[in-house]
């Protein structure tokens, strides 16, 4: 019971195992798709080589897989009589497919750009407008090239006039600072002027009584 349990379980690991699984006809033969698990069993269809078929069931008991052809159409293909890849001569058939594929594409994109510069001829108006356009943008870049131009020639030019500001500015600080010296001077001068005039009134009215009362004196003297 215990062996009958284990290979039951076995299969059914195995079945599960090729789930999905695409399997091809091996190279250089043309091989039949069978109604059952055995070669005695009917015909399905006569398969070519590198047919892709879908992985149903997978049986290592018998040997068989049941498989699904594009189609739709299923049978049993022996297992020996598949492989996993396309053979040889089928990938250089789909190499061959593909490119043929680009060599169409590449005559597609020659005729395209064939039509596209003959609609581009000189004279045309498309390039007449791309010239125009072209020559505005050449004209917009030398205005700019000018105006930069200008721009450095404005900033140095501002630059020497806010030196020649600064230098001014400082010119009539001093200047200040001079004419402040001078005010001091004067003031200080007119001060002392003014002193010695004061002192000078001083000895004045200190002398001229004592030489008016000597005068009058000598006047009573010669009576």
């Amino acid at each position: 019971m215990k062996k009958i349990l284990s290979s039951f379980f076995i299969l059914l690991i195995t079945f599960g195992s090729a789930q999905a699984e695409v399997v091809y006809v091996t190279d250089n033969l043309n091989l039949s798709l069978r109604s059952e698990e055995n070669n005695n069993s009917k015909v399905v269809k006569l398969l070519p080589t590198g047919t892709p078929l879908t992985v149903i069931e997978e049986n290592r008991g018998t040997g068989f897989l049941h498989v699904r052809m594009n189609d739709g159409t299923e049978g049993y293909m022996p297992i020996r009589n598949t492989m996993k890849e396309p053979p040889s001569h089928a990938q250089l058939e789909a190499a061959n497919k593909s490119l043929a594929s680009l060599q169409s594409e590449n005559a597609t994109l020659k005729a395209e750009l064939s039509t596209i510069k003959e609609s581009i001829t000189p004279g045309t108006s498309l390039e007449q407008s791309l010239a125009s356009e072209r020559d505005q943008l050449s004209r917009e870049l030398n205005e700019l090239k000018r105006t930069a131009a200008s721009t450095v020639e404005l900033k140095n030019q501002r630059d020497e006039l806010q030196e020649r500001v600064v230098n001014v500015e400082r010119e009539l600080q001093q200047f200040k600072l001079e004419n402040q010296a001078l005010q001091d001077t004067a003031n200080q001068d007119w001060f002392l002027y003014g002193g010695l005039l004061a002192l000078f009134g001083v000895i004045l009215g200190f002398i001229l009584p004592k030489l008016s009362w000597r005068r009058s004196r000598s006047s009573w003297d010669s009576y």
